[in-house]
Order: structure tokens, then sequence, then C-alpha cells
């Protein structure tokens, strides 16, 4: 424990404050509040008032966290790697701030330990007793989430948490680096290429660099090239839990549109479970900063958005099981079953499909080498981070690259943005054409296609061709960011499902039009709008055919199905009556449960 060392960035307590704190870390963006008078004191009716004294453990890293802690007097540090040789002093909280960040209100095990640096008192409160309270208590109940939610964003930034020790040159390092980053879990990246710490740390384990990449935690947890489901369970992701009868509702996909669904089935009532192979939020997750979603006038990014929407479902009930990866939808009577990669399956009455699509991959000499290196699908800060000296390239001329493009801009020191047409009022909103416009770090192409990538290991220019001249030329450009059309995730369902010539589901009249005349006679009533070929089987989002490729338009069509659920649910002919059954995560994994 470090001893009376002022933290980079500390200010003073207010006057109001206990006398002996000193200082704590200031409340950034919102993250770190302190409690008004008449919180507290709603707060000390429902928990427990304690005395603690120094180096007392509230909160121990690894650990699942069971209660909700706020200082009264006294100080408490967050430190990270805390009791061995890494140890790290995080922040320090005074009276009236509450502990815990995303992971309390979700379940996972704790990124940080909390322990008490000068004694004084707290109040603690059971995540049943906090439930209970915030379901009654509205502003307390944003305050908190808030918070958290910055606490995270924080976390992430810091490189808190595990450490993923791999070459930025290798698959595997690349694949745990995209789970960890697009799930939002505190992690650093060691890279086996040039950090220092590199070789005590393989000497200090007893792995050799071929044994990478290695996630380590705590300097007593290593896993050796961990499967995404492994290191799920090490910082307890929600598993997929299957042999639990069978639910009204199965929803793939947990993109905007999936929780959508989610939220409005289980706020209705309908057993319903989301199943995800990657992380919430689908495409939109990895948006930087969406400015045109309704409700949020000053913007929101989409993991954040992901984020908000996983916590309310969560609170109606809804089980969320990430790292499940469908592989076939069969019809067994009157339920559908759907098998997972891993040889497990989940079975319920209907279905809603919403895995939306992926962007499609860029086809030109010497990239497909560079992919994840610098060729990168999407753009976040798992990326950006890489582009603080280097000018980078953006292809695309969608809303998607418009994101990435203002949101690269915010690091690298020149984005080039190629766009194959002759504007970028085809594709593109106009208050994203009108912030590129302005920007000083950005320069747009109009009319030019890049034709190649040149590099060995890493990018380092690449050849594109202006149409209007026929000119070519090299870009000296350190990565490149593709957002070229998208393909829908459907192979998986293509035997199953009628889809239109680009793999896109067809619902409505078009999927009726597409079965054998018996399969709708036998149900008495027509297809619905957004049910697919098969009765009880719903589409919603990017992954219908003829959906509108935005946030809104998903989210409206995830909560519409819901509408056409019910309305299938009313006519199934099934023996015993509708399952009534519910899968609820066990309530101190739940916020708001």
């Amino acid at each position: 424990m470090p001893g009376d060392e002022t933290p980079p960035g500390a200010a003073p307590v207010p006057d109001e404050a206990e006398e002996n704190v000193s200082f704590e870390t200031p409340d950034i963006y919102g993250a770190y509040p302190r409690l008004a008078d008449e919180e507290m004191d709603r707060l000390a009716r429902h928990g427990r008032r304690r005395a603690v004294d120094a180096d007392d453990v509230l909160i121990r890293e690894g650990e699942r966290r069971e209660m909700f802690y706020v200082v009264l007097s006294g100080s408490v540090a967050v430190v990270e790697g805390y009791g061995t040789p890494g140890e790290h002093l995080l922040r320090v909280h005074g009276p009236g701030r509450f502990l815990g960040e995303l992971g309390l209100l979700k379940g996972q095990v704790a990124s940080c330990t909390a322990v008490v640096r000068a004694p004084g008192e707290i109040l603690a409160l059971s995540m049943d007793q906090l439930r209970d309270l915030v379901t009654r208590d509205s502003p307390l109940g944003d305050l908190v989430l808030r918070a958290c939610l910055g606490r995270r964003a924080l976390l992430v930034g810091q490189g808190a948490g595990f450490r993923i020790i791999g070459s930025r040159y290798s698959p595997d390092t690349r694949r745990l680096r995209e789970f960890a980053a697009r799930n939002r879990l505190p992690h650093r990246w060691v890279d086996l290429e040039t950090d220092e710490e590199t070789e005590e740390l393989l000497r200090r384990f007893a792995v050799a660099p071929e044994q990478t990449p290695l996630v380590i935690w705590r300097d007593t947890t290593l896993l050796r090239n961990p499967s995404n489901a492994e290191l799920a369970r090490l910082v307890d992701l929600p598993p997929l839990e299957t042999g639990n009868g069978s639910g009204d509702l199965l929803i793939v996909g947990s993109g905007p549109a999936g929780l959508a669904a989610a939220v409005n089935a289980a706020s209705e009532g309908l057993g319903t479970t989301v199943v995800e192979a990657l992380t919430a939020g689908g495409q939109a997750g990895t948006s930087s900063r969406i400015d045109n979603c309704f409700g949020f006038p000053s913007g929101i990014s989409g993991a954040e958005l992901a984020e908000r929407a996983v916590l309310q479902a969560d609170r109606f009930g809804a089980r969320i099981n990430i790292r499940a990866k469908a592989a076939r939808l069969e019809q067994r009577d009157a339920h559908y079953a759907v098998g997972f990669t891993d040889g497990s399956e989940i079975t319920a009455r209907t279905v809603v499909l919403a895995t939306g699509a992926r962007y499609r991959r860029l086809h030109a000499p010497g990239i497909e080498s560079l992919e994840g290196a610098s060729v990168h699908y999407s753009a976040t800060v798992h990326e950006a981070r890489q582009c603080r000296s280097d000018p980078v390239a953006v292809v695309g001329g969608g809303n998607s690259a418009g994101r990435a493009v203002l949101f690269l801009a915010g690091y690298a020191p020149q984005v080039y943005l190629l766009v194959r047409g002759p504007t970028l009022e085809t594709h593109m909103s106009r208050y994203l054409i009108d912030q590129i416009g302005r920007h000083p770090r950005v320069c747009v192409l109009l009319r030019t296609e890049m034709t190649e990538a040149l590099g060995d290991r890493t990018l380092e220019a690449m050849t594109v061709v202006d149409h209007r001249t026929g000119e070519h030329r090299n870009l000296a450009v350190r990565a490149l960011f593709v957002f070229t059309g998208a393909d829908p995730h459907t192979e998986w369902v293509s035997g199953a499902l009628a889809l239109d010539e680009r793999g896109y589901v067809l619902t409505g009249a078009e999927a009726q039009a597409a079965s054998a005349p018996d399969v709708w006679q036998s149900q008495g009533r027509d297809c619905l709008t957004s049910e697919t070929s098969l009765p009880g089987v719903f589409a919603a989002g990017d992954v219908r055919s003829g959906s509108v490729k935005r946030v809104a338009s998903a989210v409206g069509e995830g909560a519409m199905s819901i509408h056409f659920v019910h309305h299938c649910l009313e006519h199934m002919a099934a023996p015993g009556g509708i399952d009534s059954s519910t899968h609820t995560r066990p309530k101190e994994s739940a916020w708001l449960a």
C-alpha cells in the first residue's frame, strides 16, 4: 500500500468533508460524484454503519462484489495489484463518495481492490437493498448508473485490470484484444515486440515468447492463449446456460435491434434469453459517437448505449449470454432449437434473429496479411491508440466511415477519407459531412480507390488511384480502416430460412411468397410483417431484407418484432399451454432486478 503519497491530479477535499482527509481524486466527467445530504439520508435508512480501520479491505480484486459502500468519514483508496510488486494507486475517495464501477451492477468480479486509507466509518448496503431503494428513487439510480459507466470508461483508459501479453502480429493476440476491447473489459496490452516489461514478465512466469499470447491477472492467474470463453469466465461474464426448459423467446444477436427486443419482451413478461457471439452492441457498439440518437442531444458512444440497454434488459429479467455463437436453427414441434458451436443448444417457442451484418472485407493486393495489425474493420480506442503519431486512411462513404474519420482525427495527425463516388451526400448524414468539412486534420479524396497495400508486417503506404485523372500515387499511411458496406450474419440459417439474393432474411409477404403454400395454411393466418418463412421466427434490424441501416431504425424494428411475437404466441396451439417459465438472472448479479 503506498504511504501518504498524493496521487496525480489529487484535489483538496471541500470544507464540508472530514478534516482527516487532505486530498482525494477530483470528480472527472461526473464519474466520482459526492452524494448530497438528502441522498445520504435515504441510503442510511437502508444500510448499516460500520467503523473501519486503515488497511481494511472492502473490495478485493478478482472477487465478486456483494456490497455497495459509501464513505461516511475517513478515506478509501482504489488500488490495482494490491499486495503485489506492481501495486498502483488509482484513486482516493473521501466522505460522500461511493465505491464500485460497472462490474458491480453487472455481477462481474472486481478489477481493483478498495482498501481503507484513513480510518473512519462507511455505510454498507447489500445489492438487494440498493436495488429496492433505486427502484423507488430514479434520480439516485441514474446518478449511480452514470457514475459507474464513467468509472468503467476511465478504468479502460487507464489500462487497469488483466494484461494481455502477445505480439501485434499474432492473430490470437488480436482476437483477445478485440474481445476485451469490445466488451469494455479493463485490461492492458503488453506488446511482445516493443514493451520493455515483456522480458521480465515472461521470465517471471517461465514462458517462452512462442508460447504467447498470455493473459495475466493479479500476478497469480495465468492463461495461455485462452479462448474467448475462458477469458469471459475469468472476469465473470454471463455464461450460456442450457437445459433450462423452453422459454417464450430466444433472441440471437445483441445489437440495437436485439437489445430493444429484449427490453420490450422481458418488460412485458416474456421469458427472454439473448445470445451473442462477441459483445453486446453489434456494429453500433464500436461507434465512438452517435450524434443523431434520439434522446441524447449531446450524443452518446455506441458502447455506452449498449451498456445502458444491457442493464435495462437485465432489470426486466432478460438473460443475456455472451460468447455463444449460433450454428443451426431447427424446428421441433411447437418449438425451435438453436444450436451453438460448442455443441449446446437452447429451445424456445419463438425466435428473433437480430444478428446484424459485418463490414465487408476489402479485397486488394497486400491487404489480407495486414488485417488486424494495420488493417481494421472497426475504429475503437483499441485501434486508435496505435495511431497517435502516424497518418491513417478510412475507406467508405457512409455514416460509419464518417464517424470513424472524426474519431480517428482526435488521435492521428492526418486522416484521409477515400470515397469511390463523386460526393459524400449519397450515403452520409449532413451533420457528419459538415463536421468532416470543418476538421483541419481530415482530407477527403473523392472518386478515389485504394488498389494496393504496401508493407511487410505492418502497413507502410497504400497505392490509390484517382478515377478522374487515372493517376496512381502512394499515400504514406500506417493504418487503414475499412467501412465499405456489410454482409449479413446469415450463413448459419441459409438452409432454414428464405433469404434474398444478398443473403438478408426475407420477411412478411416476401417470406410468405417464398414458403411452401401449406406452411401458412396450416397456421390459419398470413405471415406477419417481421416474420420469416418459418412461423414464429422473426427478423429485426440490419439482418432483415429491406431494413434501413440506422441505429434508430434497428431499435424500432426490435421493439416492433415483440408485438408480432405476442400475436404469434396467441395463435400457437401448444400442448399444455404457453410455457410461463422465465429465465431471470440471479438477483445478486442483476441491476435493478
